[in-house]
């Protein structure tokens, strides 16, 4: 059930509790364990427009974080079977195991026409009715929620670079993925850091760039990461995706704003204004970035869908940002020469130093 009232039926799957956050959709054909797992996901609840889920079952390399976070999923058919020999568990299993809940059976074609005009809802579901009713009428949203908090590290820790090397990166946990690690440890060596983090003790690390990470929420619930930002600014070239993206335009005086229904797929066709070249990009954010009333900042990507801001570069200091997932797959790499721009930020500004 949708806060609006708007109800759909479905078998239930997964952990059998209620779940209640705000009902999004995401396009993606394959990936769903890479969705469910992502932590950009805290506080909602995950409709796959693609109809058939599970076949392929669920392989515990490919997580995204040490556990899922989102509050539920909701699909049109599960797989009966898994079928590919990477696979550890199935679907169903792996989402009991998590303690996510989750339905079956239901229109997800039905549903995400509503959300397209509607716009993202809370929402709820459940196998008694009338806590689920009560749970609908009471779910909220993600607006002014400060869910970062609940799934940076708890503490420090170190991923160690591919050999040779020589470069340290600290990477503040919002939200951060597993596959982010993999591609940043081709440049770097990446000391990871709680979102709590304080700007002397990042600069105690001795880096030689900052990355900030995706994650979920409202990015105008985090102003002390905000601040944070903003004091490191200048002092290290910064490199920030999706809430990373949302934290640097924040930190240079930018608004942010709330989608209608946010951008959540794998298919997203983004434009580099640097380059001309249009990139297929994941994506997975309600909120976007205004930069228009600034100086010193560059737009560099654009959303091809609806116009809006993917990508921007600072002209007088070390920083750039993008709004999508540079490191997942959609299908092609698109995006990952972003990673070897930092690599090259980080060097310029390194010879700048050494030459003063």
């Amino acid at each position: 059930m949708l806060a609006d009232g708007t109800e759909f039926e479905g078998e239930l799957i997964g952990a059998d509790t209620v779940a209640s956050g705000e009902v999004v959709f995401n396009t993606v054909m394959t990936g769903y364990q890479e969705v469910i797992s992502d932590p950009s996901y805290a506080g909602q609840i995950i409709t796959f427009t693609t109809a058939h889920l599970g076949n392929y079952g669920v392989t515990a390399s490919d997580n995204e974080s040490r556990r899922p976070f989102c509050a539920g999923v909701v699909i049109r058919d599960l797989a009966r079977r898994r079928s590919n020999w990477r696979a550890n568990e199935d679907l169903d299993d792996y989402l009991r195991r998590c303690g996510i809940p989750g339905i079956a059976g239901v229109d997800t074609r039905r549903l995400t026409r509503h959300l397209r005009t509607v716009g993202s809802l809370p929402g709820a579901f459940g196998s008694d009715e009338a806590e689920v009713r009560a749970a609908a009428r009471t779910a909220i949203g993600t607006d002014g929620c400060d869910l970062v908090t609940a799934v940076t590290t708890d503490a420090p820790y170190r991923y160690e670079g591919v050999e040779g090397v020589t470069r340290r990166v600290v990477a503040v946990d919002c939200g951060l993925k597993t596959t982010i690690l993999r591609n940043l440890s081709q440049i770097a060596t990446i000391e990871v850091v709680p979102a709590g983090t304080t700007a002397t003790e990042i600069l105690d690390r001795g880096a030689d760039g900052l990355f900030i990470s995706n994650g979920p929420g409202d990015p105008s619930a985090v102003p002390d990461l905000v601040a944070t930002v903003e004091e490191l600014l200048g002092t290290l070239p910064v490199f920030g995706i999706c809430m990373g993206h949302q934290m640097l335009g924040q930190a240079l005086g930018a608004p942010t704003f709330k989608l209608p229904f946010g951008h959540h797929g794998g298919n997203h066709p983004v434009r580099d204004l640097t380059t001309g070249k249009v990139e297929i990009t994941s994506q997975n954010h309600n909120y976007c970035v205004d930069v228009s009333g600034l100086s010193g900042v560059e737009v560099t990507h654009v959303n091809l869908n609806d116009g809006t801001l993917e990508g921007f570069r600072c002209t007088d200091i070390d920083a750039f940002a993008v709004q999508y997932h540079p490191e997942a797959g959609p299908g092609p790499h698109d995006s990952h020469y972003l990673f070897q721009r930092f690599a090259e930020l980080m060097d310029n500004a390194a010879a700048t130093k050494a030459g003063r």
